[in-house]
């Protein structure tokens, strides 16, 4: 027990153990969202374009989180503008968009010598470096952003697999995405200071992904992740504390860790699993009849995607 009590006598590791689980589950449960969304750059890309802002607060002395947070939030907005042409992808956007912003920190860190070591800390993460103030702010936007995730799941979930149907449901989308944004961005902006700029995006994909391999039920899948995220952030602070490696690090390292035993896991078991024997070729109009009541038979977010699907094919012929 003295390996598990023994960090806790120190102030700057509790404060750092309560940081990394409460960022670790909220990155994981966006994470869940981005991952189905086929935008995983998005947080690697954010993170990022919230540095240049952090830069410009820092220079222009405004406050960090507000300054930051409203730079991570235009940048969002910028994406889904520019995403919204035909011409340029989503993947694009984000490229252009937040290397540009990154860019403008570096050039200002340049101009503005001094300002150098002030964010090693951002780049890298310091979470041994949390205040009590830091730990209170990073409190107040996970129970915000937890909270309007539980009052919006159907319309996230919905504009999630796909925003045209919802459109036509009456979801209003431009506003759910916009609200999304606010949420990635004040999550991303607490984070910096706990995994730092290189290590946010794995935070927010690792879990997500590693739900995704365990399991095809949304449900479950929103649960594991935020459950994988919340454990990696405690088992990175205690495996950092005894190994003296930075802890944005650690805490990525133990998330790459469990991805890889979920995947063994999965692929183990597919293996060990029979085969399923085809059935013989069915009349295309009986085909499609089965396919679509076995279809049926699955929860999870393929039932949901199934349905939208073909009330887009309907609105089209209407």
């Amino acid at each position: 027990m003295s390996f598990i009590t023994d960090p806790l006598k120190y102030e700057f590791f509790v404060h750092g153990i309560i940081a990394a689980s409460l960022v670790g589950g909220i990155c994981a449960l966006i994470g869940v969202y981005i991952v189905l969304r086929r935008m995983s750059y998005i947080g690697h890309g954010l993170s990022h374009a919230v540095f240049g802002g952090a830069v410009v607060s820092t220079v222009m002395q405004w406050n960090f989180y507000l300054g930051a947070g409203a730079w991570g939030f235009l940048s969002v907005l910028l994406i889904n503008a520019v995403a919204r042409k035909k011409k340029v992808g989503a993947d694009a956007a984000i490229g252009v968009i937040t290397t540009a912003s990154f860019a403008i920190g570096v050039a200002i860190i340049s101009r503005f010598r001094r300002f150098t070591k002030s964010f090693e800390a951002t780049l890298f993460g310091n979470i041994l470096g949390v205040t009590s103030e830091d730990l209170w702010i990073i409190t107040i936007v996970v129970f915000i952003s937890g909270l309007l995730i539980f009052i919006f799941y159907r319309q996230f979930l919905f504009t999630t697999f796909d925003s045209e149907v919802a459109q036509i449901y009456g979801v209003p989308v431009s506003w759910i995405e916009g609200l999304f944004s606010l949420i990635l961005a004040s999550v991303i902006i607490v984070s910096m200071q706990v995994m730092g700029v290189t290590m946010i995006a794995a935070g927010i994909i690792m879990p997500a992904v590693t739900a995704r391999v365990l399991t095809d039920s949304f449900n479950k899948m929103v649960f594991l992740s935020t459950l994988i995220g919340t454990l990696c952030g405690i088992l990175g602070m205690y495996l950092s504390f005894y190994s003296d490696v930075s802890s944005g690090a650690t805490i990525v390292l133990v998330a790459a860790g469990i991805f890889m035993i979920a995947y063994l896991y999965q692929m183990t078991r597919d293996k060990m699993l029979p085969r399923k024997i085809e059935p013989p070729a069915l009349p295309q109009e009986t085909a499609e009849t089965h396919s679509h009541l076995h279809g049926q038979e699955h929860s999870g977010f393929y039932h949901v995607h199934e349905h939208t699907h073909e009330a887009s094919e309907t609105q089209k012929k209407a």
